[in-house]
């Protein structure tokens, strides 16, 4: 069993949504819709000055369906590769 967290721009969470649930059968996860911080290249607070956001999602996933969801999230980060795509996979028990 794996922990799977990603954090993506607002603009490509439909893309990764819906790209999780056609390769994962019953996809269930938590969505906390607005993340604000900085990573690598510029801050996210959704201010005037830094007006973008992030997403994150939180879903526990067999080791197999973690392996599909690396798949979604390289796939994505292809067609979208300046939006900080970014997925943490951990062992859970």
């Amino acid at each position: 069993m794996k922990r799977i967290e990603i954090f993506a721009n607002r603009s490509v969470q439909d893309e990764i949504i819906g790209g999780l649930e056609d390769s994962i059968d019953d996809f269930y996860y938590t969505l906390i819709p607005v993340v604000n911080g900085r990573g690598k290249s510029q801050y996210r607070l959704g201010t005037a000055t830094w007006p973008e956001e992030n997403f994150m999602i939180i879903s526990y996933v067999t080791d197999e369906n973690a392996d599909k969801a690396l798949a979604v999230i390289g796939e994505v980060k292809k067609i979208f590769p300046g939006e900080g795509i970014k997925l943490f996979i951990m062992n859970s028990n």
